[in-house]
């Protein structure tokens, strides 16, 4: 679509941790509305790189981030970019820090500006839209792995994000949680992308697959 149009537009991302170990190179990505892309790739190819570096958490060695039509340089050009991209980070520990789930969903609106008001209609829409609406008061610490996973879900949803972005999105899920995450994420109008292990899971909601070999294969 180019440039103007598309959500994310990468261009020649070359990205290293030390000297002489590349992650990517010369890496291309294009997102474009309504995309839900699968990202796949051997452990180490740089599939949650391409999350940090899409959101402005680390900063390409060479080439240029397009995000929502603008060229994004410094920390401060990836506020907006943040404010706009729900990141669903591979450990759930690292996005609950709440004692209580109400509290978690409630600390992302809030911090955008709602009301109190406003932040309990969005916790409970959120909660209901995952079949979770007797977790509101449970203790986020005392959940099962599979629990977190999902309200570390809603903690990104209740953001209200143009852009999904889920790294692993089913870990610590049984069969029928799974099958309601896939209906969830069917259903959600917003662009994603999802890095995943499970293909299966993947092939029934992606409409395009993007194997990651530093430099990207777009497949149909």
């Amino acid at each position: 679509m180019g440039v103007k149009e598309s959500l994310f537009y990468l261009e020649d991302i070359h990205y290293h941790y030390r000297p002489g170990y590349p992650v990517l190179e010369g890496f291309h990505f294009e997102l474009n509305p309504k995309d839900k892309v699968a990202l796949t790739g051997p452990n180490g190819s740089g599939k949650t790189t391409l999350f940090h570096l899409m959101v402005g958490l680390i900063t390409p060695n060479q080439g240029k981030i397009f995000a929502f039509g603008k060229q994004r340089h410094q920390e401060k050009d990836f506020l907006e970019v943040r404010a706009k991209t729900g990141i669903l980070f591979q450990d759930s520990d690292d996005q609950l820090f709440c004692p209580t789930v109400r509290e978690d969903i409630a600390f992302g609106p809030l911090n955008l500006g709602k009301s109190k008001e406003e932040a309990d209609i969005i916790v409970m829409r959120t909660l209901e839209q995952l079949g979770m609406e007797s977790y509101e008061y449970r203790i986020t610490h005392h959940l099962s792995g599979g629990e977190k996973r999902l309200i570390a879900l809603a903690t990104v949803l209740a953001m209200e994000p143009e852009v999904l972005l889920l790294d692993e999105p089913t870990n610590g899920l049984d069969q029928a949680a799974e099958k309601r995450l896939l209906d969830i994420l069917s259903a959600l109008p917003q662009a994603m992308v999802l890095i995943s292990h499970h293909f299966d899971f993947l092939d029934r909601i992606a409409t395009r697959h993007t194997v990651l070999d530093k430099k990207g294969i777009d497949l149909c």
